[in-house]
């Protein structure tokens, strides 16, 4: 099963987010009584009144959070929420995987803090994320999500809407998004974009929710097949758009799906040594694969196209590389979300002439079937060792991953 986070075009908050993952299947009940158990942790906190009720976001029907609280806390220390939250998903008995999330949630919010400020961690206080509401969501969408088994399954999200122009608070005014939420989806493989809201619609504990639950963000839905949708309700209403965060629960195609960067240029006075060279370079930077292609430009140019697929991680360095080893004076940056065959590392040691011998090999499976391919490198050094061509040398290591493949069946 896949889960998608939609917060492409409302952005996302924790009471979105717990309110959608009730719109799409979990216990309401169970999360109502587990946050009213966990309010205990925080004294001078009181909930009046919790419960979620549909309404309507620009005729779309989505799920809302009621919650009344009784609290005159203008500031708390991020510890004194934290401590609450870690003996709510203590006492609760959720499991490991739960209390690890919750603790992260937390964790990353102060962390921001501390960060944005320069103070300890010890040091934080929180002003607009005091209130009980951030027990309330990180408990409530922990004791969700724990409900509906979701820390085993594969999450991902799209890229995230955060607003635009100013928001202001406690620390006065600043441009949107703030520094808390930016700190936050700093050094995360996660992608946000500004719109026309004009204000802040990505909160921090929205945000540090997201990215405690998904490191893959993809520009457009994978493939799958639909089986249940949950839309969660804001509390601030829009005129061009619905604030609604939209969750898609399904069955996956068998294929894993990742997002890559491809790097194009056009040279037509580099000769094909440096090509070569530039290749190999490449490639020691991190790049995924390299392609040259032949062409013809303006006024009939013969050129060489040159084609690299990389991850954004090392996307910076290869430039750097291609424009000093090329000269080009320009490179095209797209995005690409790619779709892969799900693949297995595995090492066996072979006897080959009396001769031991390292063979590493990926193994790939689809629809029911499996095939597996060594790695070249290896095969050419085995190859010269044991003085055999390629293809021999092919044929006999294959027969022993074979033997050792079905006697792991």
């Amino acid at each position: 099963m896949v889960l998608v986070i939609d917060p492409q075009i409302a952005g996302i908050s924790g009471d979105m987010l717990l309110c959608s993952l009730v719109d799409l299947g979990a216990d309401k009940n169970k999360i109502i009584i587990g946050v009213r158990q966990s309010a205990k942790f925080l004294p001078d906190s009181t909930i009046k009144k919790l419960d979620f009720e549909y309404v309507s976001k620009h005729g779309i029907q989505s799920l809302s959070l009621v919650l009344e609280i009784d609290e005159d806390i203008r500031e708390r220390k991020g510890l004194e929420i934290k401590n609450a939250i870690v003996n709510s998903v203590e006492e609760l008995k959720l499991s490991d995987k739960a209390k690890i999330f919750a603790e992260s949630c937390i964790d990353t919010l102060i962390s921001s803090e501390s960060k944005i400020h320069g103070i300890s961690k010890e040091s934080v206080h929180f002003h607009e994320a005091s209130g009980i509401d951030t027990l309330v969501d990180i408990v409530g969408i922990t004791i969700a999500l724990d409900d509906m088994r979701l820390f085993d399954e594969k999450i991902t999200s799209l890229p995230v809407a955060v607003g635009g122009k100013s928001v202001t608070f406690s620390h006065g005014t600043m441009s949107n998004p703030a520094s808390a939420i930016l700190e936050i989806f700093k050094n995360s493989n996660l992608i946000i974009q500004g719109n026309d809201a004009n204000e802040e619609i990505t909160t921090p504990t929205g945000a540090c929710i997201l990215v405690n639950l998904t490191q893959e963000c993809l520009k457009y839905y994978p493939s799958m097949k639909v089986s249940s949708i949950g839309y969660g309700a804001g509390q601030k209403d829009f005129e061009s758009f619905s604030n609604v965060l939209k969750l898609v629960r399904g069955t996956d195609t068998h294929l894993d799906v990742d997002s890559v960067k491809i790097l194009e240029t056009n040279v037509d006075d580099v000769s094909g040594e440096i090509l070569g060279n530039l290749i190999e370079k490449i490639m020691q930077k991190g790049a995924r694969d390299v392609s040259i292609y032949h062409g013809i430009t303006k006024k009939g140019r013969p050129t060489n196209l040159v084609s690299i697929m990389c991850t954004s991680e090392n996307v910076e360095e290869i430039i750097d590389t291609l424009v000093l080893e090329t000269g080009t004076l320009g490179i095209r940056i797209s995005d690409s979300n790619r779709f892969t065959v799900p693949r297995t590392n595995h090492s066996i040691s072979v006897l080959l002439n009396d001769e031991s011998f390292q063979v590493n090999y990926k193994k790939s499976q689809f629809k029911g079937k499996s095939d597996f391919k060594i790695e070249f490198d290896d095969l050419k050094n085995i190859s010269n060792a044991i003085d055999k061509s390629i293809k021999d040398t092919e044929s006999m290591i294959r027969k022993e991953i074979e033997k050792l493949e079905i006697g792991n069946v």
